[in-house]
């Protein structure tokens, strides 16, 4: 009798995902399935589709992205939902990314994680999946702070100090936890004080 053959999915190189955009099989971060666009990153080399963002995910997005600008101005980048290059042969789009320098200093290639200040996602639905395939993926790549807005528990998690265990898994040595009533410093811009307040929609009412 044969062996079973057992299906393995296919893994892409970031250069094939690049590639696939190229020749129009894919747009950034969307693939066409039965004619619907779909969101989609490449993560650790597999095409995972994204949940859909509900209201309160988007609102607070928006809101965030504009405070950060009015916060650091021209002193970094402020990204939103776009994509990081990463060694691991991912290409995830966080909800925001604080790089270094200028736009136009990613024209040639979008950041890499030593560009990368910060790295934000924003948490409902997907809260389980950011703390810990995200949060894994971005401590591999040396991604220094990394913060989930948690909307579930209106609170901000804070992750620094990256590292990997003797078991090989990689994770942050630093978590801490700010309420939503509470101002928090942005990452190497301690004058910069983000008020939690202004990014949690409907704080007020809950």
């Amino acid at each position: 009798m044969d062996a079973m053959t057992v299906a393995t999915p296919k893994r892409f190189t970031i250069d094939e995902y690049h590639r696939l955009i190229e020749l129009g099989f894919l747009t950034e971060g969307e693939s066409l399935r039965d004619g619907k666009a779909e969101r989609i990153e490449l993560i650790r080399g597999e095409l995972i589709q994204r949940t859909a963002k509900g209201t309160p995910h988007t609102v607070c997005s928006s809101i965030l992205c504009r405070q950060l600008d009015r916060l650091l101005g021209d002193r970094a980048v402020i990204r939103g939902q776009d994509p990081i290059t990463l060694a691991n042969q991912s290409e995830p789009e966080p909800d925001v990314v604080i790089a270094r320098g200028r736009d136009e200093d990613y024209l040639a290639h979008h950041p890499y994680p030593e560009d990368i200040l910060l790295v934000i996602e924003i948490s409902d639905s997907t809260l389980t999946y950011d703390q810990t395939t995200k949060l894994g993926l971005y401590a591999e790549a040396g991604i220094s702070n990394y913060w989930i807005v948690n909307l579930n528990a209106y609170q901000l998690e804070r992750y620094s100090q990256p590292y990997q265990n003797i078991q090989g898994e990689f994770n942050y040595l630093t978590k801490q936890i700010s309420l939503a009533n509470q101002s928090v410093s942005i990452p190497e811009f301690e004058d910069a004080l983000l008020d939690l307040s202004r990014i949690f929609p409907e704080i007020a009412i809950r």
